[in-house]
């Protein structure tokens, strides 16, 4: 298999150099040159295996030769057994839906399923090639602790994580600046999100500097990230009974599309997905795009679901690269359009067709507290904020019509990650893992930096001419 960027400019690149690469030097996203499609008795085999089968047998049709079959077989499975639940991503009734929790991992959010293999696979790749990686990603919360965690301590690594100062949750925040390791930084730029991912967009760009300091990504603009997450999707297929296999809809919180484009690439790969329903917080550029066809730059609003507070979807241009039959020259034009303007619109035939993939829902903090507290009263069962913010979009979407298919919810993370708006929900704070529960005593370290790319760039340099 080989990949391309979705702005045309590089040559096809194997699996392993898109790795590396992590954001294509034309300044686009790397993609397969072709999706693999599994038939329905390929699927109907896969619900027979364990995770990390599953895992070996979706990995290696995006993978090829790249990496021998034992050595993937081996990263595969030292990165799944860090999770604490036997089926890594259990699926779990709960009233009338299904819910799919995807954070049983290292920091107890969904980032961990593709960063544990992320960072397994970098340490493989570099000790190979004789190499070294500086990997710089930016995070709404979840993405950095679960990249630390990833690549804490590995040789030939260090990793640069940018987060914006104040506006993660207190446990996001101890659970990155509390590794002390020698190859993490923490940098809390006085900023936001989008002003992270613009940085390090820049840094990516920057192709003197990218290559002289060997920068790499984790955020998901690196592809190996949007591979791993397909293969929850497959898992809850799986996981649910056979009668309710044949028609299920999959709610997905999203901030910045890569969970659920992870999930319409497991549709096109021949899952039966019936719709994938997007549910954003307040910051709901995608969810007025999917309404509208207009994709329009908004300030970010500070919300209970933090890692949703996002108005620049960074994959959201993979999925435009196929919504426009894959032409490259027309998605350039039109993401200089959108830096330009801070706007894309699409056609009416184009509007229609992702209408025909995706369903959407805007939902606010007042409904997510309502939404925590009614499936505690209701079950007992708690939700994190982001969670609740999909099952709150899935009682919408069962609200407004008379939905016959199996509804599975992704949870996307543990609840005690969040426990401030747990209690104003249901009015006391949810039960927090020993590793949560332990992070209060311990030490910090992080450096406060302006949300600029040369004060990011300048510390970087500093810090790597130290090493």
């Amino acid at each position: 298999m080989k990949y391309i960027s979705t702005r045309g400019g590089i040559d096809p690149v194997s699996f392993n150099q898109a790795v590396m690469m992590g954001l294509a030097s034309d300044g686009g996203l790397l993609l397969p040159e072709s999706i693999p499609v599994f038939s329905t008795s390929e699927i109907a085999a896969l619900t027979d295996l364990s995770y990390t089968e599953l895992a070996m047998a979706i990995f290696s049709r995006f993978i090829g030769d790249d990496i021998p079959a034992p050595t993937l077989s081996a990263l595969i499975e030292a990165s799944y057994a860090t999770f604490s639940h036997k089926k890594v991503v259990p699926l779990q009734k709960v009233d009338d839906i299904y819910i799919h929790e995807l954070f049983h991992g290292p920091t107890f959010a969904f980032k961990d399923v593709a960063l544990q293999f992320l960072g397994n696979l970098f340490e493989y790749l570099l000790l190979r090639e004789k190499s070294k990686l500086n990997i710089i990603g930016a995070t709404s919360g979840d993405t950095g602790s679960a990249a630390i965690h990833g690549v804490r301590g590995k040789e030939n690594i260090n990793i640069f994580i940018l987060y914006p100062h104040g506006k993660v949750s207190p446990v996001q925040e101890k659970q990155m600046t509390s590794v002390l390791d020698d190859n993490v930084f923490n940098l809390a730029i006085k900023g936001n999100f989008d002003d992270g991912q613009r940085i390090v967009k820049e840094l990516f760009a920057d192709l003197e500097f990218k290559h002289s300091f060997h920068l790499g990504a984790v955020n998901s603009i690196n592809w190996a990230r949007i591979m791993a997450q397909i293969v929850y999707y497959f898992s809850a297929f799986s996981q649910l009974p056979p009668e309710a296999r044949k028609d299920f809809t999959v709610v997905v919180p999203t901030g910045n599309f890569g969970n659920i484009f992870a999930g319409w690439m497991a549709k096109k790969m021949g899952l039966p997905i019936k719709k994938l329903l997007l549910a954003t917080n307040a910051n709901d550029i995608l969810h007025r795009f999917i309404r509208s066809g207009i994709y329009q730059r908004a300030t970010v609003t500070p919300t209970l679901s933090p890692s949703m507070d996002i108005q620049l979807a960074s994959n959201f241009e993979r999925y435009l690269y196929y919504l426009n039959d894959c032409n490259a020259a027309k998605l350039k034009e039109m993401m200089a359009e959108f830096t330009t303007s801070g706007e894309i619109k699409v056609s009416a035939a184009l509007s229609a067709e992702t209408a025909r993939d995706f369903s959407s829902c805007r939902v606010d903090d007042q409904a997510i507290l309502s939404t925590i507290k009614d499936t505690w009263d209701k079950t007992g069962y708690t939700l994190d904020p982001h969670s609740a913010t999909g099952v709150r979009a899935a009682r919408e979407l069962q609200r407004r019509n008379s939905v016959t298919s199996s509804i599975v919810c992704l949870a996307t993370a543990h609840p005690a990650k969040f426990p401030d708006a747990v209690k104003e929900a249901i009015g006391v704070f949810p039960a927090a893992p020993p590793e949560i529960a332990a992070l209060a005593e311990l030490p910090c370290r992080f450096e406060l930096v302006e949300a600029q790319t040369t004060a990011v760039k300048n510390y970087v340099t500093e810090k790597l001419s130290e090493r």
